[in-house]
């Protein structure tokens, strides 16, 4: 009897929905990214910096303190070229994440795998992070991802436990 690549529905049925859950993340990021990404091309041909100078002045941030300085630092030295550049690699990113809801949604061993490995992947990152200085976001994001990666790997261990 040959083993299906795709979780039966009675042995997964129980993980699916968290399964589902972590894919319509992902895929979130993903189209998130990609927007994010057709919005650089908007700046092609068109003065960067200017328009970062307005966004920290619409924002009411002061444009001389630590990060508005560095962002807008930032803007100075980007050219069309590198637009080009983060816009094709945001679209790689969303093609990825894209790929591995699908994979996620439809329950395939691979992309809990694949989503281990490039959520397991930030882990150290974060807890660096967060150890040099802990604020609520880089916890959040810590907790988050730590919580899907252990989520997959349960998920992981119980169907192949189950299919013994």
């Amino acid at each position: 009897m040959r083993r299906s690549r795709t979780r039966g529905h009675s042995a997964g049925k129980p993980y699916a929905r968290g399964l589902h859950v972590v894919a319509l993340f992902e895929g979130a990021k993903g189209l998130l990214v990609l927007v994010v990404g057709f919005e650089l091309l908007s700046f092609i041909h068109k003065d960067i910096h200017e328009a970062a100078v307005r966004l920290v002045e619409h924002l009411h941030f002061n444009p001389a303190s630590h990060y508005p300085r560095i962002f807008l630092d930032l803007t100075e030295r980007i050219n069309d070229a590198r637009l080009w550049s983060m816009a094709v690699a945001a679209a790689m990113y969303s093609a990825v994440r894209m790929v591995e809801a699908v994979g996620l949604w439809l329950r395939k061993a691979w992309a809990e795998w694949f989503a281990i490995l490039t959520g397991g992947m930030y882990i150290p990152v974060e807890i660096f992070e967060v150890a040099r200085r802990a604020t609520w976001p880089r916890v959040t994001v810590l907790v988050v991802n730590f919580a899907v990666v252990s989520y997959l790997l349960f998920v992981l261990i119980r169907s192949r436990k189950g299919a013994r």
